[in-house]
């Protein structure tokens, strides 16, 4: 799976995803109605900072498989919705974006 600048996306697109569901399902309620802040500031910095890592194996892949900007707003669109990179990496192993 490392092998590719896909495979790459698609493993941090993962983690990505499982940590902005870990932001909203987790950290967000821990904030809003228990009044404890210190799980959004954690767990929101390593899920900006996986964003950020990403958008760059984004730009890789888009580089090494020719893409067009078309096809590489499919997957940065999902990494802004909940469940979006799961739905997105199906298409992505399937080799189509």
């Amino acid at each position: 799976m490392l092998k590719t600048s896909i495979g790459r996306l698609r493993l941090i697109g993962m983690i990505e995803g499982l940590s902005f569901l870990l932001l909203l399902f987790f950290a967000m309620p821990q904030k809003y109605l228990y009044g404890d802040p210190s799980w959004v500031k954690v767990v929101g910095q390593a899920h900006g900072l996986l964003w950020v890592v990403f958008c760059f194996a984004l730009i890789d892949a888009k580089s090494a498989s020719g893409w067009s900007l078309k096809q590489a707003l499919v997957p940065f669109v999902a990494s802004m919705l909940p469940f979006g990179p799961f739905v997105v990496d199906k298409r992505l192993k399937e080799g189509r974006v």
